[in-house]
């Protein structure tokens, strides 16, 4: 059974910065085969991709709104990814959800195989 600890979420000020984390465990395969994702969603939008991670951790992308902001990152030997928010804007308010997918391409079109639980982000102005 596929378990996520999804944590970091909270409140915090415009400019201000929030480190997400998730760390998976019971997935079919080693965590270093998937490629990991972030997503976000506020209420009555849809789930926006955020930004994906390659398996070895040497490709990322972002979606254009956080790119320079935010940065992707995991660690294969504690199966844990992370989201470095920094320069935090109230637009980043939302739901933030960890993703595992098979591909990369897939991952940003928000078809993945396994999803956080989510942790609720909220960025005052």
């Amino acid at each position: 059974q596929v378990q996520v600890a999804e944590s970091g979420g909270g409140l915090a000020q415009a400019g201000g910065s929030m480190r997400l984390t998730c760390t998976w465990s019971g997935l079919p395969d080693d965590f270093v085969y998937f490629v990991m994702g972030w997503f976000r969603q506020t209420p009555g939008m849809e789930r926006e991709w955020v930004s994906s991670i390659s398996s070895s951790g040497t490709t990322t992308e972002y979606v254009d709104s956080v790119k320079g902001r935010f940065t992707i990152s995991r660690n294969n030997a504690k199966r844990t990814q992370y989201l470095q928010m920094n320069s935090l804007k109230p637009d980043d308010t939302g739901v933030y959800y960890c993703a595992a997918g098979t591909g990369f391409t897939l991952l940003s079109q928000g078809i993945a195989n396994h999803w956080g639980q989510g942790t609720q982000v909220t960025v005052s102005s």
